[in-house]
């Protein structure tokens, strides 16, 4: 049972699966998922009931992105994939039997019950508690009204309230969830003895009639795929960069509103003596200041020692005139802008002008510098190149819905959006369908590539952008339909095929007569045995997962035990266990998470036998041959 736990929970399909439960239970996703899925061709209809091409590919790009925000890489082949489409639309399936069943059965959620769910839901909190505010916002921002919320969130608790039912069936035995505490937390000690194919290779014969008749019963293994030739263009921001123009003043311009960006790490020490006005000062007022502050400016070019003596008297600062003025260090951004101006064109020691601000007149002294700034000469070409970059984004921003537009009305030929947007038309090699995603990283451009459309008629594909920033309209200028292999082109090949199975015949004969032997009591000398290691279902300790899918499955009540294989190095593994383990057995922590594991395990199993006794008392019906073609 462990093993077909830990089988059913790991890899992509598994969290394909997981994906399909909780769907129902993200905060928008009832909404988002049914968004748009009015379209009335059926992929499937359950008891009458459609459910549309539509909802499905909802489905399946909802698999795509909740895979893809665990960090699983995704592509068009996992998607495509028979395993994973009937996975979605065996989830949609269940998900509409299940909701029939809440309403025939008369589930109800009450209205206190489902106001303290909203009220709880952390999306909704504020230091703790439950915000208004917040809430109807979340809902603005998703256009959501009250009402179809709170509705869609009753739907969801009724689907929970069925499940945790289903939950409350299940009762572990004590003694159950103790012995599979044993076996999941067991110790083998195990080693490994291999019998390799490749000195076989010698002791085996092919004829040609043996390579002619493989070759006529595979023949249709051995395809070239179709393949076209292609004239592209491409409309690309890289590609715009050397028609931008970007002058010295701009980057100069660049470079003053953004210092704080080019400053490294200097930082300035300075203090000030401010003379305010007030907001909303008159004329007059400032008049005031402006002569008061001169007054000042006067004395300390007289005598620039009275600075911190003049700024702790006169300065209109508090926090800084007790300490006579200083500011301490600060770098760029920290201060009002003239006041930034003034203190970064200054040198040590050196007092300013009066500097007049939204706070009133300063007199700033530089008392120190520390770290270094970047140079304007020194960023110079590298703000250019950035500058000239942003254009060419913008430009090609500007250009590419015209550059769709002429590829699209002028179909017949990409010469024209070349000369209208001066790109060079380019001309691909000869390319499979496979090697043309490969070549443009796009398999939607390949798709339109391998179309009638293009194919027959030869017409320039739709713009396609292939990566940001880079548009391709492709035309197919000649094709070569699919078709087999020549013999001469791959009797060398079946022949190392045909060696090969006879040498993995002999080598798996010779270590079945092995393994024989050795159960029988023969020590087993001639064999070369890896060091024993010990291993636990979670630890494979460098064993393969070949070897370790032998390991807990051998009978080992009578020790030692053996089992062997053809692994996937074409080699015959003899797997042996020489001792057994149970002492974590008697772990109290270990036996609360075993029974916990067990219980969400069996849980699991009586929600799959839900699902397949409600259809198998339904009328399902699956367009299979929708569900085959390529999803949209």
């Amino acid at each position: 049972m462990l093993d077909a736990i830990r089988n059913h929970t790991q890899g992509w399909l598994a969290k394909v699966i997981l994906a399909l439960i909780t769907i129902p239970f993200a905060l928008f996703g009832i909404d988002s998922y049914f968004n748009n899925a009015g379209s009335n061709v059926a992929v499937a209809k359950v008891n009458g009931d459609k459910i549309s091409i539509q909802e499905y590919n909802n489905a399946i790009e909802m698999v795509r992105n909740r895979l893809q925000s665990e960090g699983q890489k995704v592509d068009s082949a996992m998607l495509e994939s028979a395993e994973l489409k009937q996975s979605v639309l065996d989830g949609l399936i269940t998900r509409r039997l299940v909701n029939e069943e809440i309403q025939r059965s008369n589930f109800k959620i009450s209205d206190e019950q489902l106001s303290q769910h909203i009220l709880s839901m952390p999306e909704f909190q504020e230091n703790g508690q439950f915000s208004e505010d917040i809430y109807q916002k979340t809902l603005e921002q998703n256009k959501f009204t009250a009402t179809k919320f709170e509705n869609d969130r009753r739907s969801e608790l009724l689907t929970q309230q069925a499940r945790d039912g289903l939950a409350m069936l299940v009762s572990i035995p004590k003694n159950v969830a103790e012995q599979t505490l044993k076996f999941a937390h067991q110790q083998r000690d195990v080693s490994v003895a291999e019998i390799k194919t490749a000195p076989f290779l010698t002791q085996t014969k092919v004829t040609p009639a043996q390579v002619k008749a493989y070759y006529e019963r595979h023949k249709d293994k051995f395809k070239v795929p179709e393949q076209v030739k292609l004239e592209f263009a491409l409309l690309s921001a890289a590609g715009l960069v050397v028609q931008m123009s970007v002058t010295d003043a701009e980057v100069k311009a660049f470079y003053q509103e953004n210092a704080a960006k080019f400053q490294g790490d200097e930082q300035r020490q300075a203090s000030h003596i401010l003379i305010g006005f007030g907001v909303g000062a008159t004329v007059a007022e400032k008049v005031v200041a402006k002569d008061k502050a001169a007054d000042i400016l006067a004395q300390l070019k007289q005598s620039p020692k009275r600075f911190e003596e003049l700024a702790t008297k006169n300065s209109q600062d508090p926090g800084s005139a007790v300490k006579g003025g200083d500011l301490g260090n600060f770098g760029r951004g920290a201060m009002v802008k003239p006041f930034e101006d003034a203190v970064f064109g200054m040198k040590v020691n050196q007092i300013s002008e009066l500097v007049e601000s939204e706070f009133g007149y300063h007199i700033i002294k530089l008392t120190g510098i520390t770290g270094q700034s970047t140079k304007f000469e020194d960023m110079k070409v590298q703000i250019k190149g950035e500058l000239s970059w942003n254009k060419a984004q913008a430009k090609y921003a500007e250009l590419a819905n015209d550059f769709s537009n002429t590829v699209y009305e002028q179909s017949g030929s990409l010469k024209p959006a070349a000369g209208k947007f001066g790109l060079q038309l380019q001309t691909s090699a000869w390319m499979s369908r496979e090697e043309g995603e490969k070549f443009f990283k796009n398999d939607k451009l390949m798709s339109m590539v391998f179309s009638d459309e293009a194919l027959k008629e030869k017409r320039n594909t739709e713009a396609v952008e292939v990566s940001p920033n880079n548009m391709v309209s492709a035309r197919v200028i000649d094709y070569k339909p699919s078709a087999p292999r020549t013999f001469d082109e791959v009797k060398g090949g079946i022949e190392a095929v045909l060696k090969l199975e006879q040498a993995e015949k002999l080598a798996t004969e010779k270590g079945a007569a092995a393994l024989a032997k050795l159960k029988a009591g023969d020590a087993g000398e001639d064999l070369e045995w890896i060091p024993p290691v010990t291993v636990d279902r979670k630890n494979a300790q460098g064993l393969t997962e070949g070897v370790m899918k032998q390991v807990f499955k051998i009978d080992a009540s009578k020790l030692p035990a053996y089992a062997g294989f053809m692994n996937e190095k074409a080699s015959y593994t003899i797997v042996k266990i020489s001792r057994i383990d149970n002492a974590l057995a008697t772990d109290d922590d270990a036996k609360r998470h075993a029974e916990e594991d067990l219980q969400a395990a069996m849980v699991a199993e009586y929600v799959s036998a839900y699902g397949k006794s409600l259809k198998a008392n339904s009328d399902i019906v699956v367009n299979r041959k929708l569900l085959e073609t390529p999803s949209q």
